[in-house]
């Protein structure tokens, strides 16, 4: 049997395959259908398991005698299907953004194309005699063939949509072989370049069904709602493959019959049902009825939400309200299996959404497993649902050539792209979750999307298009007319507010993706939710992205880490990019879903008083009141508890506002007063408990107006300083401080002998880049910033008094081959406690667009592991990622401060401290204070290290603890794909004097 090479020939995108359809399983009763356990079916046998596997590195090189009967192939491997070859340790592991794996020569694909050859026995038992048999293939990647017991049954292409047979000429009862042929690459490969891993094989379910032969092939349920959303009319579109007797049963969620139909049908017919006074879908309130359509020997079950999505006058609107789209993008990644997806893996990503307050979903960028629909129907969610198309790499070759030939241009691939349209709509179009048809991802715009777009709004009047790729074509050469919505990419937020305030623009805005979460970010959640909420044309967006796509892998050594793109020798790659997720790949919350928990927030709480507890309140639900919240507040200085209780949230419509008085007392002897109130639950959700903060807020209701730590001089005891060669060394009661003239800096410190420097104390603009600093290191590298160095070009030092020494150094920071970063004076002083003092003014040169940081880095020796800080916490904070902590007085450690990023990088700062201490388990240590408030860190990595590392699991642990106090630090952003640090957040100061005091100190004796 000669092998048809399908997989170069775009105009053939299947053979034999069936219609695409709607997503079910056919039951043998009502209650098996309720118990969605597709093995409750007699119709269902699945065809998951182990198979025998034979992996081979050229398609054609296969001959096809494996396919018959007769061959014997027990030798081979045996694979657990669904999974993805390259994590069960077959072929190659490879992550690339853009680029394409092979060589662009459209529609071609390399000769060492890898194939996977499955087979495996399956038996048809007596209960399914007389009925057609079929094999569905919900997700294989990227092209297959098929053959039943030796005989070729199909072919098909297109990775992440549903592939069904008619397999009934073949098979027979008792025992049946099945075998399948995946290849790596096909044609469709050109516009499935997603960013993400390239897997393949056979990754999601494989099941037979057995059908009558005039069963309901399809169903579509579309809901109408009349003006005032009082009424509703569910139409029932049918088409059976015969002639059969069809009966419909619609029933509320409480199981109580509303409606009943029975019609005898043969083809296409519309059932219309009218339901008056319907309970709305919204992802707030999840209804869901109840339809039920029996046929023969089968029934279909299908959950309905009515809810109507529109656009009137530029806005955007479900159900007659005007809703924001609080989103995510979300692949299909699971950190062992690939794309392999669990259900409870699914169910669990919906849970954590939830506990973020997250209401929508784009489905980055592919449709998901089937089942996660019906899941998001069920929890609340908005799906934005996206067709498994991107052609990145060739949109990149052709990015700014007019009338090129570009694959969205090109009449014989406009098959290829229309039919991936076709079968996400036909699949998922009974979703009530679905709100938005997106045509893909990065791959242009042409004729070819236009025809998806025309397509999807004939068939479907209910939802709306999207396709951001539209948006490079600004002057409309092509149609844009199906496109319901503007949709951008990282537009910036002055961009979004030009946007929004230009009356020419008629459509709303759509930032499909925004706010790049990579590494240690995003940082600019708050100002771009600002805008959302002051415009009604803006709709929302979707933060990119959910999850960290990181495999997990075992050192040589045995150290557990998550790896990225290179790891695995592949090329081409694009590194770390695939490590840019809300949460870890195990599913750990990295802190900036903590910070966008805040920002999409459903209730925000502004001051009005603070000091007289008079609030603003402003409910950001759509659909709901605040009755399911509880306020709980609590007053507090500096750590001390004044005060505390709850009051229930007040009865406030969606949307609305009222001002609200806490019933705080506030105490005239205390300073540094904060409230805090936190909204809570007060009752048990499906996917939080009673009590789970839904989000908390914190005021400063009274300040501090007495200088941090003072300490009186004692009159008995002085400071006495000695010049040695190049040393000072000043001396006092219980202290001994060592500085270096030459070096321009403290390289001793003690309290009772108690050594609390490791190292000469220096000045720091350095910090480790961070990912949303990859546009910026470059620059800062140009300025030496990574390499800089003290010159210290004179010191004087001079004793007023018995009880202060002072020593001022004139300096410089710059690194070899440029000129000077800065230049500064530093005074340094020193009391008769040993509390010792810096102010350095400090004067940055012009051509250096903003610092990293400035401020004062400390090495203290081993065993310093205690941290005592009043600042923001309980995790790390910048300057624009603070929304997701709080001041107060926390006790920590070394260790507890760092986060472990994936991809080392700055972290574990605290934005605005106060106060902190470093010290033993004993309490000796040093006390940091400041005039200002300042970004203080501890950690057992320097700068350096964190560097010069490229995974966690390189970075060797320091004994020492390094201290770093910061007069400033710039913000994080989101720079890494999106718009540029805003520039209030960059630490971009020529000019400034930074202060700060150290005390040695045993804390016990204070």
């Amino acid at each position: 049997m000669n092998l048809q090479p399908y997989w170069e020939q775009p105009t053939l995108l299947h053979e034999h395959r069936e219609e695409p359809r709607a997503s079910y399983i056919p039951y043998g009763d009502i209650e098996g259908a309720r118990a969605e356990k597709r093995s409750r079916s007699p119709w269902y046998q699945t065809l998951n398991g182990s198979w025998k596997f034979s992996y081979r590195p050229r398609a054609k090189d296969v001959t096809t005698e494996w396919v018959d009967e007769s061959f014997d192939s027990t030798s081979w491997d045996d694979l657990l299907v669904p999974s993805c070859w390259q994590v069960q340790g077959y072929d190659q592991l490879q992550y690339t953004n853009v680029n394409y794996p092979f060589p662009y020569d459209p529609p071609y694909v390399p000769d060492d194309n890898p194939a996977g050859l499955y087979v495996r026995q399956f038996r048809i038992g007596e209960e399914w005699t007389g009925k057609d048999t079929h094999i569905m293939f919900e997700g294989v990647n990227a092209c297959f063939y098929l053959w039943i017991n030796g005989s070729y049954a199909g072919y098909s292409q297109g990775s992440r949509v549903p592939a069904e047979f008619n397999i009934s000429p073949y098979v027979r009862q008792g025992n049946n072989k099945i075998a399948v042929m995946v290849l790596k690459w096909c044609d469709g490969s050109y516009l499935e370049d997603q960013d993400q891993w390239r897997y393949t094989g056979i990754f999601r379910d494989v099941y037979l069904l057995a059908r009558d032969s005039a069963h309901i092939r399809d169903v579509f349920c579309r809901t109408q709602l009349d003006e005032k959303l009082q009424s509703a009319q569910l139409h029932i579109e049918l088409d059976t493959t015969g002639s059969t007797t069809v009966a419909l049963q619609l029933s509320n969620r409480e199981g109580q019959k509303l409606l009943t139909e029975q019609a005898e049908m043969n083809g296409k017919e519309t059932i219309s049902l009218q339901i008056d006074s319907p309970t709305l879908w919204n992802a707030e309130h999840p209804y869901l009825y109840e339809l039920v359509i029996s046929s023969g020997e089968e029934v279909l079950r299908f959950k309905v939400g009515f809810r109507q999505v529109e656009i009137k006058d530029g806005v955007f609107y479900i159900n007659g309200q005007d809703v924001k789209l609080k989103g995510v993008n979300r692949h299909d990644s699971h950190p062992e299996l690939g794309q392999t997806i669990p259900l409870q893996h699914m169910i669990e990503d919906l849970k954590l959404m939830k506990r973020h307050n997250i209401n929508t979903i784009r489905t980055s960028h592919y449709p998901n497993d089937p089942r996660f629909l019906d899941l998001c129907d069920e929890f609340g969610f908005y799906v934005i649902d996206e067709a498994d198309l991107e052609s990145h790499g060739d949109f990149s070759l052709h990015y700014g050539m007019k009338n090129s030939k570009a694959l969205p241009n090109l009449p014989e691939w406009k098959e290829a792209f229309l039919e991936r349209q076709v079968r996400m709509v036909e699949r998922d179009k009974n979703h009530a979750s679905v709100i938005i048809w997106s045509l893909g991802n990065e791959s242009f715009y042409g004729p070819n999307h236009i025809a998806m777009a025309e397509w999807t709004q004939q068939r479907d009047e209910t939802r709306l298009v999207h396709y951001e790729g539209a948006a490079h074509d600004p002057d409309h050469i092509q149609d844009q007319s199906s496109l319901d919505m503007e949709s951008r990419m990282y537009m910036s937020v002055a961009d979004l507010e030009a946007y929004a305030q230009n009356d020419q623009n008629k459509k709303p805005m759509l930032l499909c993706e925004y706010s790049h979460a990579m590494g240690n970010g995003p940082g600019d959640l708050k100002d771009y939710w600002e805008v959302m909420y002051a415009y009604p044309k803006l709709m929302g967006g979707c933060v990119w992205e959910w999850v960290d796509h990181g495999i997990k892998t075992v050192t040589e050594d045995g150290k557990l880490f998550f790896a990225y793109g290179g790891d695995f020798g592949e090329k081409p790659h694009d590194g770390n990019f695939c490590i840019d997720g809300l949460v870890s790949p195990d599913r750990k919350p990295n802190i900036g879903l903590l910070e966008l928990k805040e920002v999409y927030a459903p209730l925000t709480i502004e001051a009005v008083d603070a000091a007289q507890g008079k609030l603003k309140l402003t409910n950001r639900y759509d659909f709901s009141s605040l009755s399911k919240l509880t306020l709980r507040y609590r007053l507090q200085a500096e750590g001390t508890l004044l005060q505390q209780g709850e009051l229930a949230a007040p009865a406030l419509a969606p949307h609305e506002s009222t001002e609200l008085v806490v019933p705080i007392n506030l105490p005239s002897i205390h300073e540094a007063v904060d409230l805090e109130l936190s909204c809570i639950l007060n009752e048990e959700l499906p996917w939080a408990d009673a009590g789970y903060a839904l989000a908390h807020v914190q005021f400063e209701v009274k300040p501090r107006t007495v200088e941090r730590f003072t300490r009186p001089l004692l009159p008995t005891r002085a400071v006495h300083a000695l010049e040695q060669g190049n040393t000072l060394v000043m001396e006092g009661f219980d202290f001994k401080h060592t500085f270096d003239l030459s070096l321009g800096t403290f390289v001793g410190m003690t309290k009772h002998g108690v050594h609390m420097l490791a190292a000469p104390a220096q000045f720091q603009v350095w910090r480790a880049p961070i990912d949303n600093d990859r546009n910026e290191k470059h620059a800062w590298q140009g300025q030496g910033l990574h390499r800089a160095v003290t010159k210290v070009y004179r010191t004087e030092w001079e004793q007023l008094s018995a009880k202060q020494v002072t020593i001022k150094v004139h300096y410089s920071l710059g690194g070899y081959s440029i000129r000077n970063i800065l230049q500064g004076t530093a005074e340094w002083t020193v009391d008769s406690r040993g509390d010792i003092t810096l102010k350095t003014n400090v004067e940055v040169r012009e051509g250096i667009d903003f610092l990293p940081r400035f401020g004062l880095q400390l090495t203290m020796p081993k065993g310093n592991e205690a941290v005592t800080y009043y600042g923001l916490g309980p995790h790390e904070s910048y300057i624009d990622k603070k929304l997701s902590v709080k001041r107060d007085v926390y006790r920590t450690s070394v260790d507890q401060m760092h986060v472990d990023y994936i991809m080392p990088q700055e972290n574990g700062s605290r934005y605005s401290t106060e106060w902190a201490v470093v010290s033993n388990l004993l309490g000796m240590g040093l006390r940091f204070t400041a005039a200002d408030s300042f970004s203080f860190n501890t950690s057992h990595f320097t700068p350096e290290d964190l560097t010069k590392a490229e995974h966690n699991v390189e970075l060797v642990r320091r004994d020492e603890t390094i201290v770093h106090v910061d007069y400033k630090m710039s913000g994080v952003g989101s720079n890494s794909c999106g718009p540029r640090l805003m520039e209030k957040y960059q630490f971009n100061e020529k000019s400034f004097t930074f202060e700060v005091k150290i005390q040695p100190i045993f804390t016990e004796d204070e």
